[in-house]
Formats: structure tokens, C-alpha cells, sequence
């Protein structure tokens, strides 16, 4: 994904919750409008009225009294016209921001011309679900002055969490090492994004160990969509890399000159998805590749990605898989340092709370006592951290209607037309499900106001605090109204950092991405939308491997939350938390990995983790 639509949200229109502080715009005009001018009209009739009554008693002896006292009541409401001018003065200037914001900035994967073929004026607030919205404003409303439930914030099974330890980085026998005698040179060119790019990173890694060949430093595509020319080196710190896996993988930098001056592909060294099967096995590769590093020295893998990741696998290459992932890659000093300021003005606090501050952050977060740490984690600087998956590419490939009514479905028609012309012609083939059948299967991308009304049936207060990652929202503002109308403390790395820490950042939407997965990784809830996304696997599934059982994250069953959200004119409140918990609570049960899952995302394996039975 990564492509935008119209209306994108815009970072600089959520909470402007900097680490100096608290601010809330809304409060504020609240105030302000409660405030009329004849008000300050009467206080001042009423003060003269009073200075007038003392003044006869006293006698024209005491005339200066009179005038004091009219000075007084003079410099008070000059004092309050200038706070009336100031309030408005402020709410012109944000207007003006939230104008300047509703602009699409530019993004990858869309040209200047595209972008403003999708922007539209500004929409009214689109709700699917009037009647929810306002009880669970009311929900919030109670409970925002009684004491929040601790276990919002604490895994369900937490014992049988902590039973899961890290280890996918321990010794193993000589026999399993390095053979003295390389079988070649592996090259990778790994395609897609950040996310994609450290999977296919990890199972080249696999394919290395498999074939007795020596890695070189993966190299990453440009694209297009991605538009992101950063490479290993810019985004992982290269000499940790070779050093944690060298007992096991050789891994050097480059391919020695007599190989790297050489056409690959003429001397029949390149690999593509027409030569290689996705699903191929580690035999196919033993069969099909292994002869060509042993021909010429070195095979390429062109466009390489999520390979040599199917079971059946043997242990010990999932094992491998396990401690590049979560051992191996560590971000560079730069992206470690920007994602310690962002943690530490979430939670107004500078050190490392937990065992994935470290693994992520490395020496930018200091470590504290036991004391300190307990004292640490009964204070407000708890944060929930969501990835919202609604996008326009996602939301127009879905084929779902979200209640913007006639413009909104023929402007996602002319987007599909333009980016998806594969599945206009599938479906002019084939019968299409029905909007409700779609949403019933949940095939439907959740809604900003759906999430929201999955916080709110949960428990989390008005007040909480919520970092946006991603924050490319399909329909911008119009979207984001109902959810910003239950939870106002909506945070970005836009809204967190300065222009000046940020600059080194834009235009690198990889690195960007590594500042959303290391706050999405850190905080004390994380919660997803899709299930399928990339980055809420590998942060779900690094949570897993360090949280030791203090990382909870949310994972919603679409499927269920609609059959939940189809009765939403007539289901009650307690009935609408009561279903919504158990949905989740489902989706927390501990399990060991399935046959055929993502051991990135569900590394509770033997191969990952060790199960301590004390």
C-alpha cells in the first residue's frame, strides 16, 4: 500500500501534544463560547453600581476611591478583551491550519496530476453509526472521572506469556556452523516496502545457510510506489548484521570484483518469479539453484521477497529466520535516536521501560532500577499505539461501500479504473459479492469511527493517549471527525517531532516507517485494523518475542465485529462491550505457532522461543 487518495489526514490537525505539554483546542473554544460580551458589560455595571454605593457613604473626602475603583474595573476589561482577541486571533490561525492541512501532501506512489484528480472540498463528517457514536460519547463521559481498569493495559495471560522466552539466539553445535568451503555468492534485490524488505532480508538469510553460500548485503529496488532510494546500510547497521549471524551465515559486503564485473544474467546467474515459485521448497532449491553458484560463482534473486517461508521447513532455518528478524537487524543510530524522541514525548518520561525499548532504541533510552521502574509504570505515560489501515488503495481495492454515499463510490470507481485495471476486467467476468456480503465476510477495511467504537466498547478513557501510524486516511477530516470526537489526544511523528528532526526523514518512506514500527512496537497497547498488514505482523510479532507478557496487543475479528456493528440500531451499550471484549480476549489467547503462519508475526515456536515450565 502507500498510495493516497483524496483528503488525506493530516498530521498536523490531531492533538498538538508536544513534550512541553498538553494543549487542547477544543477546551479552550468551549471556554470561549460560553463567554459573551454582554457578560463583561454587566460585571462592569455592577462594579461601578457598587463604587457609586460606597462612594456617598464615605463622602466626596473619599473621591479618589471612586476613581480607583472605576480604574480597576477599566483595566479588567481591557485585560479581558485582549484574551477575546487572543482566542481569536488563535482559533483564526488554526482555521487557517486545518484549511492549509486539508491539502494532499505529497506522497509516494502518486504523480502531482493524480493526487489533485482525487481531491475533493471539504465533506461533512461521514458516521455509519449515529446512534453508537453518541453512546459510547455518553460511556465515555461516565467513566472519564472513575478509576480506569488496570487490565486495559496488561496481556489477559500474562503467566502463560511470560512462560515464553527469547532465544532464538543460542549456540548451537559446531556441526550446524559454517562448512570451511563457500558453495558461492548469493545476491538478493529485495522489492517492496520497509516491512516486505526485512522479511525478504531474513529469508535470504535462510536460503544462504540452505545452500552453504555466502550473502551479500541485500541490495533494495527502487520503486515507484515506494519512492524511497535508501538501501541496507541507511536503514540497518551493516557490522552488527555480519557479526550476530556469523557463527552460521558467512555475510560480506560485496561481491568480489571478478563477479561484480560480470553480466549475470547472460551467464544464465539470474533468478526471477518465473524461474522460482513462491511456495518452492527447500528441495527446489537444493535442485534448481544451488547448481548455478556452484557454475558461476553466483546466483542473483531478482525481485526477491517473501520466500523460503513455507511449511513444512526444517528447524533450523526457521530458527535462523527467528534471529535475523529479531536479533540481527538492528535500525541505525539516526532512526534510533529520532524514535527515542518520539517515545519519550508520548510518555513524558526519558528512560527504557521494557526489554523492546532496548532492543530498538539500543543506548538512546538509559536503563533504570527495579524502583524507578515501578514507580515509572504507575504514571501517565501509558500510550496506545493504532495502525489504521484506510487507505485509499485499500479501501477502493476492498469493493466495499463506507457510507459516503454517490461521490464517494464513483470516485473509488475512477480510482480502480486508473490503478486496478486487472480487477475491473475480473470483475466484468465474474458475479461481484453484494456491499453486505462483504462486510458480513469481512473483507472491508475497518473505518476510523469502527476503531473508535472498538476503544470505547474496550474501556480506554476520553483521555487517552493514542499515537496514528501511517496516517494516510482515505477522506481525511471527514473521516477522522467521529473518531477525534471520542478520543481528541490523537498523536503522529508529524505532531511529536520538529520540522528540523523530521527533515532528515522526508521523502525516505522507509525510514519513516521505521519511526511508526518502533512506536508501534514500544507502546504499552498496540492495536491493528488489518491483520494482513506487514508492519502489524512484525510489530505484533516483536511485542510477542520481548514483551514478556506486559505487550498486549488488539487484533479485531472483522468478521465478527460486523455481525456485532449489523445491530447497531438496536443493541444496547453493556451488550455492545461485552461482545466487543470478547472478541478481543479471543484474539489474545496464547498459542504455539500454526502450521502455515508467519513465524515473524507468531514466533511462540520452539524454534523462536523456550518455554519455561517452572
Amino acid at each position: 500500500m502507500g498510495k493516497q487518495g483524496s483528503k488525506e489526514y493530516d498530521p498536523s490537525n490531531v492533538g498538538r501534544r508536544m513534550s512541553g505539554g498538553d494543549y487542547s483546542l477544543s477546551s479552550k473554544m468551549l471556554w470561549l463560547h460560553g463567554l459573551k460580551s454582554h457578560d463583561f458589560h454587566v460585571l462592569r455595571n455592577d462594579s461601578m453600581k457598587y463604587s457609586s454605593c460606597k462612594g456617598s457613604v464615605v463622602g466626596k473626602k473619599h473621591l479618589w476611591l471612586r476613581k480607583d475603583v472605576k480604574s480597576v474595573v477599566f483595566v479588567f476589561v481591557l485585560m479581558s478583551f485582549l484574551i477575546l482577541l487572543d482566542s481569536f486571533l488563535v482559533s483564526f490561525f488554526d482555521s487557517m491550519i486545518l484549511q492549509n492541512g486539508s491539502t494532499v501532501r505529497k506522497s509516494p506512489g502518486l504523480k502531482e496530476e493524480e493526487r489533485d484528480a482525487y481531491i475533493m472540498k471539504e465533506k461533512s463528517p461521514v458516521q455509519m453509526y449515529d446512534r453508537l457514536l453518541k453512546l459510547a460519547s455518553i460511556s465515555l463521559a461516565k467513566k472519564e472521572f472513575k478509576q480506569e481498569s488496570s487490565t486495559l493495559w496488561e496481556e489477559p495471560n500474562r503467566s502463560q506469556v511470560a512462560a515464553w522466552k527469547p532465544c532464538a539466539d543460542r549456540k548451537v553445535p559446531k556441526s550446524l556452523g559454517i562448512y570451511k568451503k563457500s558453495n558461492g555468492y548469493i545476491l538478493i534485490s529485495a522489492n517492496g516496502g520497509l516491512n516486505q524488505q526485512r522479511v525478504a532480508i531474513c529469508n535470504a538469510v535462510a536460503v544462504a545457510s540452505l545452500l552453504n553460500a555466502t550473502l551479500v548485503i541485500p541490495r533494495f529496488l527502487y520503486s515507484n510506489v515506494w519512492n524511497d532510494p535508501s538501501q541496507f546500510g541507511d536503514i540497518y547497521q551493516e557490522e552488527y548484521f555480519i557479526d550476530v549471524m556469523k557463527d552460521e551465515v558467512d555475510i560480506v559486503k560485496e561481491l568480489p570484483f571478478h563477479l561484480a564485473s560480470l553480466d549475470l544474467e547472460t551467464i544464465g546467474s539470474l533468478i526471477t518469479d518465473a524461474d522460482l515459485v513462491k511456495e518452492a521448497k527447500p528441495t527446489d532449491y537444493v535442485r534448481t539453484v544451488l547448481p548455478i553458484p556452484l557454475k558461476n560463482g553466483v546466483v542473483h534473486f531478482l525481485g526477491y521477497g517473501n520466500r523460503l517461508g513455507f511449511d513444512p521447513l526444517p528447524s533450523e532455518l526457521q530458527r535462523l529466520r527467528c534471529k535475523c528478524n529479531f536479533h540481527a537487524l538492528k535500525f541505525v543510530p539516526e532512526i534510533q535516536h529520532v524514535g527515542s524522541l518520539l517515545v519519550r514525548r508520548i510518555r513524558k518520561y526519558d528512560a527504557a521501560l521494557s526489554m523492546l525499548d532496548k532492543q530498538l532504541l539500543g543506548n538512546f533510552m538509559h536503563s533504570i532500577d527495579s524502583k524507578q521502574h515501578a514507580a515509572a509504570a504507575r504514571g501517565p505515560f501509558k500510550y496506545l499505539a493504532l495502525h489504521l489501515r484506510f487507505e485509499i488503495d485499500m479501501v477502493a481495492y476492498s469493493l466495499c461501500d463506507f457510507g459516503g454515499g454517490e461521490s464517494e463510490r464513483n470516485e473509488l470507481q475512477a480510482y480502480r479504473e486508473i490503478h486496478f485495471p486487472l480487477l475491473i476486467e475480473r470483475l466484468k467476468n465474474s458475479k461481484s459479492l453484494s456491499h453486505s456480503e462483504l462486510r458480513k465476510l469481512g473483507k472491508c477495511p475497518l473505518t476510523p469511527e469502527e476503531s473508535a467504537l472498538i476503544l470505547a466498547g474496550l474501556g480506554f478513557k476520553h483521555r487517552t493517549y493514542i499515537y496514528l501510524a501511517g496516517s494516510q486516511i482515505y477522506g481525511g477530516n471527514s473521516r477522522m471527525n467521529s473518531f477525534t470526537n471520542l478520543y481528541p489526544n490523537l498523536v503522529t511523528k508529524e505532531t511529536l517531532l520538529t520540522p528540523r528532526e523530521l527533515a532528515p526523514f522526508q521523502n525516505f518512506s522507509s525510514k519513516l516507517a521505521a519511526l511508526d514500527f518502533i512506536a508501534c512496537a514500544t507502546a504499552d497497547v498496540f492495536a491493528m485494523t488489518d491483520s494482513g498488514s506487514q508492519l502489524s505482523s512484525l510489530v505484533s510479532g516483536f511485542r510477542t518475542y520481548y514483551g514478556g507478557g506486559s505487550a498486549p496487543t488488539l487484533r479485531p475479528n472483522k468478521k465478527r465485529l460486523a455481525a456485532i456493528l449489523s445491530e447497531n440500531s438496536t443493541i444496547g451499550w453493556n451488550s455492545f462491550e461485552d461482545r466487543v471484549k470478547k472478541m478481543i480476549e479471543e484474539g489474545q489467547r496464547v498459542h504455539v505457532r500454526r502450521f502455515g503462519r508467519s513465524i515473524y508475526r507468531q514466533p511462540r515456536c520452539p524454534q523462536c522461543m523456550c518455554k519455561s515450565y517452572v
